[in-house]
């Protein structure tokens, strides 16, 4: 490869200049934090209709939500006014300095045919953009201070109402019901490990969490056809594999598995009454959040935080359900859960009516 000339030299510094100098106008101006205010003002507009969106969906628990919603706002007109005052403030004197360095850079570029005579000229520009570039990076920074603590509220809020609408979304895809007066708290996507290590066999899908039960539904797409290891042909399987009531896992323990250690797996156990005694649970969210979870319905600390409310027949009608068969005189085992009309001992098989 030829060794470029000093024209060729100048001219490849020079056209590096220029985009420097293009990106440190926008820079100048503060876009970014500009952009990233405006962004968090209309994530922040946005927040009661999204909370609305989701009780008409259905979500009945955090009735604070809307008042974090509003205290968030509430916070933001105050925070806004100054933000929106401070990146003014802090773009002004960087500007001032820009209009110079474009004064330098025109002069320049009447010197371009003499790359001797041009070279300091260049050099001095260099470290002025250079200069200016950093003081325009630290003044973004000062400002995003500013609304940094609020922005983190709103992430956080986002993502918990991101999670609660896809678990409505896939509780309106699931082949099952709620209960009259169930519930859900969240879903995760989740493969159910039938043995201790997971095989390509087992099955993948949702795992629900309602106020009532623990719900494993397939949901996934299954190769019914191989040619030369490539599938041709799926299957859509979507089927409740287990459930359970709430109240009879007895002890749930998270644990971090997988060759890096960065799969987060849970194992839950079940009390008498449970179609299975234990289940060992691939899950894409955090285990020790899900372990809180399954704790707070279990204690029914979910309910005491609904917007809305139970209707109160229901809860009598639990509360007023058998304790012996009133047939065969047997002890009722089977965990009572809101919405359901009826129980069956199993004993004698008599269906009470409840």
């Amino acid at each position: 490869m030829a060794t470029p000339t000093p024209q060729q030299q100048f001219e490849s510094e020079f056209s590096s200049l220029q985009s420097a100098l293009k990106r440190l106008q926008d820079a100048a101006r503060l876009n970014n934090a500009r952009s990233a205010v405006e962004r968090l003002d209309s994530d922040i507009a946005s927040l009661p209709g999204q909370v609305a969106a989701l009780r008409t969906q259905g979500y009945a628990f955090e009735k604070g939500l809307e008042l974090e919603a509003m205290q968030i706002q509430a916070d933001w007109r105050g925070v806004e006014s100054i933000t929106r005052s401070q990146i003014e403030t802090q773009a002004a004197p960087i500007q001032a300095e820009l209009r110079v360095l474009e004064g330098q850079m025109s002069q320049l570029a009447a010197q371009r045919s003499n790359p001797a005579l041009a070279r300091p000229a260049l050099e001095r520009l260099k470290t002025g953009v250079q200069t200016l570039t950093g003081k325009a990076e630290a003044a973004e920074r000062t400002v995003s201070s500013a609304y940094q603590p609020i922005s983190g509220k709103v992430s956080a809020l986002k993502f918990r109402l991101q999670k609660i609408e896809w678990m409505l979304k896939q509780l309106a895809e699931a082949k099952f019901t709620l209960r009259p007066t169930e519930s859900g708290i969240m879903a995760v996507k989740a493969i159910w490990c039938q043995s201790v290590n997971k095989t390509k066999d087992d099955p993948e899908g949702i795992l629900y969490l309602t106020d009532q039960r623990l719900i494993f539904e397939q949901k996934q797409e299954i190769a019914t056809k191989k040619v030369l290891f490539f599938t041709t042909a799926k299957e859509k399987v979507q089927a409740v594999k287990w459930e359970a009531p709430v109240t009879l896992a007895t002890e749930v323990k998270p644990s971090k598995q997988g060759m890096l250690k960065n799969e987060d797996r849970l194992d839950i156990r079940f009390g008498p009454g449970a179609p299975l005694q234990t289940v060992h649970l691939h899950i894409w969210q955090d285990g020790n959040e899900w372990v809180k979870l399954i704790n707070r319905a279990k204690t029914g600390e979910f309910d005491k935080t609904r917007a809305i409310e139970i209707d109160q027949a229901e809860v009598e009608k639990v509360k007023s359900a058998p304790s012996q068969c009133p047939s065969c005189g047997a002890n009722i085992t089977q965990v009572v859960l809101r919405g359901m009309d009826s129980i069956k001992c199993e004993y004698c098989g008599y269906v009470i009516r409840l």
